[in-house]
């Protein structure tokens, strides 16, 4: 059934579980001391996130091809870079199907989210503007006119509030198709009038290489990588990946790889038994071969010693907490507008 409810996240690896419940894979890399807090509002073939991150921060976020997702930013505040371009707050990310992109905040962040079923969004779509529509290839970064981006935001965030101070109201399934058919229709008049903008083919194939990266990374995580051999893996040139990772990152590939590598010996090491597991190992299984020089750079990155991280109880597993069990693809039908299932029955 539909619902909805609100949770703080002080470490970034519960924070993406949280969001991977919502069919959003991250790997969240904060610069700071890190806090979050979701807010979910899940309905009969929407869900609204709103994801308010309280320090400046890396992500490299992969949606689910099953879903079609619209992401904006809040009102005020610093801008995000996303895929290597400033998001202003009158911007739209309309996302392609499975979309992977890096994004960097420059400061506290609120990312709020949009996930529908494609089928639905589509037939909307059709239903409302009269004409054929279909998620895009790509990602897009759509400028709706200010009256239905107002218009968009403030219901998101009357929903997302709801949600957070009083999620029964939701669980009723009229009130929650009542305004899920609200929501569409102002959603769809925002997709299917906005003016679109253009990143160009540099901006694209700079997108390419970084997604390239990641993959590069998740393969070789073992290891070190110097620079002539991941350029060599990567199929680009030194200077084309230095400039890449400024653009869309704020910092070397280097720097990257290594706060990469870092953040994951920190993952095993706090969810780990310490009785079971042994610094060194883990550290040499993501590619640190010197103890001494691997505990300093530690130290410097988290502001504690391994040691201690792996001496720290684990909190509970979040999936019992953060999760949209209800949420279903081409299921129950809304009401209004006939659904395509139904349609479909009916030829």
């Amino acid at each position: 059934m539909p619902g909805g409810g609100t949770r703080t996240f002080l470490e970034p690896d519960h924070y993406e579980a949280g969001l991977g419940q919502a069919q959003i894979r991250a790997v969240i890399l904060p610069r700071d001391k890190f806090r979050a807090h979701l807010t979910w509002a899940e309905l009969h073939h929407l869900q609204l996130l709103r994801c308010e991150e309280d320090h400046p921060g890396i992500a490299y976020v992969q949606l689910a091809p099953e879903l079609a997702f619209v992401a904006f930013s809040a009102d005020s505040g610093p801008s995000p870079v996303w895929r290597g371009a400033e998001m202003l707050t009158s911007d739209i990310v309309f996302h392609g199907r499975g979309d992977r992109l890096h994004r960097s905040t420059p400061g506290p962040f609120v990312w709020n989210v949009i996930a529908i079923d494609p089928a639905h969004l589509e037939y909307y779509g059709r239903g409302v503007s009269g004409i054929p529509f279909s998620l895009p290839a790509e990602g897009r970064t759509l400028q709706p006119s200010h009256r239905l981006a107002a218009g968009l935001r403030r219901l998101h965030a009357r929903i997302c509030r709801l949600a957070e101070t009083k999620p029964k109201i939701l669980s009723h399934s009229e009130v929650a198709r009542a305004i899920e058919q609200s929501f569409i229709q102002m959603l769809v008049n925002c997709l299917t009038t906005a003016s679109a903008g253009t990143d160009g083919y540099a901006k694209r194939h700079y997108a390419g290489i970084m997604v390239r990266l990641e993959e590069v990374l998740a393969e070789h995580f073992s290891r070190p990588l110097q620079m002539p051999e991941l350029c060599a893996l990567i199929a680009v040139s030194d200077r084309t990946l230095r400039s890449c990772c400024t653009e869309f990152l704020g910092m070397s590939p280097t720097e990257y790889v290594l706060l990469r590598r870092l953040e994951e010996v920190r993952r095993v090491l706090r969810d780990a038994a310490p009785k079971t597991v042994n610094i060194a190992e883990v550290a040499h299984r993501f590619g640190f071969a010197e103890s001494g020089c691997f505990a300093e750079t530690y130290r410097a990155r988290f502001g504690e010693a391994p040691s201690a991280t792996l001496q720290r109880i684990p909190e509970n597993t979040i999936r019992s907490v953060v999760n949209f069990p209800n949420f279903c693809i081409g299921g129950e039908e809304p009401g209004g507008l006939a659904s395509p299932n139904r349609e479909r029955r009916e030829r």
